[in-house]
């Protein structure tokens, strides 16, 4: 089963856009990731529709951030994507008839549930401004790489 990388990639384009510091075409941010430029609008639109980005059309214009990174988290980002489904993992039969399925789901949904909670809760712990931090004191020579991330730490 392939894994929904939309979190992983937006947080991606975020960075860069943060980083540039001007409006960025979707075919620029496409370019980042080897997609399509239309798969990206898809995806900005919910963050503009929060007000985590905003998007300006014709010469010059393009996607940019509009939120303060301090302020927003990878929770907040993962809910604006559609809160895309954590685990692959699930029941092989929604409704058994089996009575030792039947615990056998019931354990595993507990546990699915469990773990999920805590991964939404740490996501609500991480904002975009700390992965710019992140980036910067792992990288702190990045700026001279092409489109790389240099947020200076305070």
């Amino acid at each position: 089963m392939r894994r929904d990388s939309k979190l992983s990639s937006i947080l991606h384009v975020l960075l860069h856009m943060a980083h540039i510091g001007r409006p960025m075409t979707s075919e620029e941010l496409a370019g980042y990731l080897t997609t399509n430029a239309v798969l990206v609008r898809r995806v900005m639109a919910g963050l503009r529709e929060r007000g985590y980005v905003a998007s300006v059309k014709g010469h010059g214009g393009g996607w940019s951030i509009s939120c303060n990174l301090q302020q927003v988290t990878l929770r907040d980002i993962y809910e604006a994507v559609g809160s895309p489904t954590v685990f692959a993992m699930g029941n092989r039969v929604d409704h058994p008839e089996c009575l030792v399925e039947q615990v056998v789901n019931a354990s595993l949904a507990s546990a699915f549930l469990d773990a999920e909670a805590l991964l939404i809760a740490r996501l609500g712990e991480v904002t975009l401004a700390d992965l710019a931090q992140r980036f910067s004191a792992i990288y702190p020579d990045s700026t001279h790489l092409p489109g790389a991330l240099h947020v200076q730490s305070k």
